[in-house]
């Protein structure tokens, strides 16, 4: 942790902050319990969340078998404040499923009253659709910690806020890596003319505004098919189709969507489509387009993140929770992990921002981090992973991902 030359006005500052401090007991904490929600967003995807849930619930019970009586408190002199610290209650971790139904104009309310209703200390982990910005607005206006929620497209300024952490900026990330890619010239000569294709309502919506803006700022000229959420999938045969007079084409597609390409592509235009929502190696791509297609990667790569992945990868099989959407299941994991941790290291000392604050401290110190190579996260920095790959899909190197360029953080 940075050590500060605090002059006397930063020190009356602090006084002032601690002095503010409410002196009430925590919501969400008794003597026996520590109560976690976790936030459920309708349009989340059906298998993803019981693969999270599946993983939240056997966490949960496992910590709770571990549990022991409260000890004695230890014998210290008194005369400092960690001798008057040193004393943990094991207390039971009770999870709280808020499961949000209707428009998005609604949730703030259900929000509310799921957390008059149920006090919690924090929320942790969750699963989003296209939008998560009415959750996260809430935890910040109530000063609840929401932590590494699993969603795709996370609100653009959420590095401005506090109670909020990510562990990456998902499919806008992947925006900016596909921007980058096609300015540089990485696959050619630079892009001027680029189409989008993308379904109404979902996460890559998102994605496709802030590359077009990114592009038409810098004087590319960006155009895009908006296929209906519930079109068949000829809808997405008949878009690629008209990539002719585009020198790039950029997917924001599902599987499903991706598998319906057609056998062939318009010769002589750059195809890339975003990895998160593809199905990352495991995309269906047609075999006519592996050759030219490219890929937004937002995670290290499978060989580099092995040993890190396997660690949870063991503790999923071991305990016999079916892996149906590994990177959303293993980020769970992961979750829960550095809040167990961050827990332990605070030695009962509940407090909300203490919870951040101390999450920001010890997350670069994480060894085990998924599918990520490194974490951080500091003041206005909110998205713990910050950068990605941009890899073919070709069958070369024993159909391995190959890269085009080392690891980029735009």
């Amino acid at each position: 942790m940075p050590n500060y030359a605090l002059g006397d006005a930063d020190m009356a500052s602090l006084i002032a902050y601690l002095k503010a401090l409410d002196q009430r007991r925590v919501p969400g904490v008794t003597e026996t319990t520590l109560h976690l929600a976790t936030v459920i967003t309708p349009d989340a995807d059906p298998v993803k969340r019981a693969g999270m849930l599946d993983v939240m619930r056997q966490f949960f019970s496992d910590r709770n078998m571990r549990q022991m009586v409260a000890a004695p408190r230890m014998q210290a002199s008194g005369k400092t404040a960690l001798g008057r610290s040193m004393f943990m209650v094991h207390r039971r971790w009770q999870l709280h499923v808020w499961e949000l139904t209707g428009a998005e104009s609604t949730w703030k309310q259900q929000l509310e009253r799921r957390l008059a209703a149920e006090p919690v200390f924090a929320v942790i982990s969750g699963l989003g659709g296209r939008s998560w910005a009415p959750v996260h607005a809430f935890c910040e206006r109530a000063a609840l910690p929401c932590l590494f929620p699993n969603v795709e497209a996370p609100p653009e300024g959420a590095d401005q806020d506090f109670y909020s952490m990510y562990f990456s900026r998902g499919v806008l990330l992947e925006a900016d890596l596909i921007g980058k890619h096609l300015l540089d010239g990485a696959g050619g000569s630079p892009a001027s003319r680029v189409l989008q294709i993308y379904r109404a309502a979902d996460s890559g919506e998102a994605a496709a505004s802030k590359l077009a803006a990114f592009l038409r700022a810098r004087g590319v000229a960006v155009s895009s098919r908006v296929l209906p959420a519930d079109a068949p999938a000829l809808a997405v045969t008949e878009a690629a189709r008209s990539a002719a007079s585009a020198d790039a084409m950029v997917l924001w597609l599902r599987a499903p969507d991706v598998a319906a390409l057609p056998g062939s592509l318009p010769e002589g235009v750059r195809v890339y489509l975003s990895g998160l929502m593809a199905g990352l190696e495991r995309a269906p791509l047609p075999k006519a387009w592996k050759a030219q297609a490219r890929m937004a990667y937002p995670f290290d790569l499978p060989d580099r993140r092995r040993v890190r992945v396997d660690y949870a990868l063991g503790w999923i099989v071991g305990r016999h929770i079916p892996l149906v959407a590994e990177q959303v299941q293993i980020d769970t994991y992961l979750a829960l992990g550095l809040l167990s941790e961050t827990l332990k290291h605070m030695a009962d000392n509940f407090v909300r921002d203490f919870l951040v604050e101390r999450m920001e401290n010890d997350l670069a110190h994480r060894i085990i981090t998924g599918y990520y190579p490194r974490l951080t996260l500091a003041y206005h920095q909110r998205f713990a992973s910050k950068g990605g790959y941009v890899v073919h899909l070709g069958e070369a190197k024993s159909g391995r991902l190959v890269v085009d360029q080392d690891w980029l953080a735009p």
